[in-house]
């Protein structure tokens, strides 16, 4: 038969193998891997002996399809800055935003403070932020900075706790995962390195903030660089977006 390939591409496949799920009350339980072999005078497809499916073949398996799958048609806003079918990369400008914090240090606090543009990212395995000084779209080669915020770890990864994020990873769903983000309240500063320059810490930068003493615009100054820059983010050299 004759396949579309990714891009658009007519080529000629076959049924080469087949996958047979076998399910219970809960849904698929187990699967086993068939070759096919097709007879000779009618080439009619024989599904041949099969073995349990394992986990290596089905990842192999999964690769293989999306490098060839048709990619899905949708409307991608200017704020997208990449899509697969495994994780969603985008940009949220600088903007004044509700905060809420919970902790011995600050109290239950919450107020509308500044904050940079960030690039966030989705994915089936976590959620990550980013700070970038660009006031518009960033591109490819624009620094990444540490995300100046509690319940963050290195290489930007959101500590989730008890945030309620979609389930999905798509474009639709980028609305739910920044409110999982900035509607969960702040409670800790991770271990790892430094989130922000400022003297006496990230308690105190934060207090001035809630206190209202920046200003309307987050200061830029306190962001303390990263070794990425938002190309290599989702390209899966710094961080492990991809």
């Amino acid at each position: 038969m004759t396949g579309i390939a990714k891009g658009g591409t007519a080529r000629s496949v076959e049924l080469s193998s087949a996958i047979l799920l076998y399910s219970g009350e809960n849904g698929a339980q187990f699967a086993t891997v068939h070759p096919v072999k097709h007879e000779s005078r009618t080439s009619r497809p024989l599904i041949g002996a099969g073995r349990p499916l394992d986990r290596e073949t089905l990842t192999d398996t999964l690769k293989q399809l999306e490098k060839n799958a048709a990619p899905q048609v949708e409307f991608l806003p200017p704020t997208v800055l990449s899509v697969s079918s495994r994780a969603v990369t985008w940009w949220s400008a600088p903007a004044l935003r509700r905060v809420f914090f919970d902790c011995e240090e600050l109290g239950k606090r919450s107020a509308v403070v500044p904050h940079p543009g960030l690039i966030f990212h989705a994915s089936n395995r976590g959620f990550s932020v980013f700070a970038v000084k660009d006031a518009g779209r960033p591109l490819a080669d624009s620094a990444l900075f540490e995300p100046p915020y509690f319940n963050t770890w290195d290489f930007g990864k959101i500590c989730i706790g008890s945030a309620h994020v979609p389930k999905r990873v798509d474009v639709a769903s980028i609305d739910g995962w920044e409110a999982g983000f900035f509607n969960s309240a702040f409670t800790h500063p991770n271990h790892g390195g430094k989130r922000v320059d400022y003297p006496d810490g990230a308690y105190a930068f934060w207090r001035d903030m809630l206190d209202g003493k920046m200003g309307e615009t987050f200061p830029l100054g306190a962001l303390v660089p990263t070794k990425g820059t938002v190309g290599t983010f989702i390209a899966g050299k710094f961080g492990g977006a991809a």
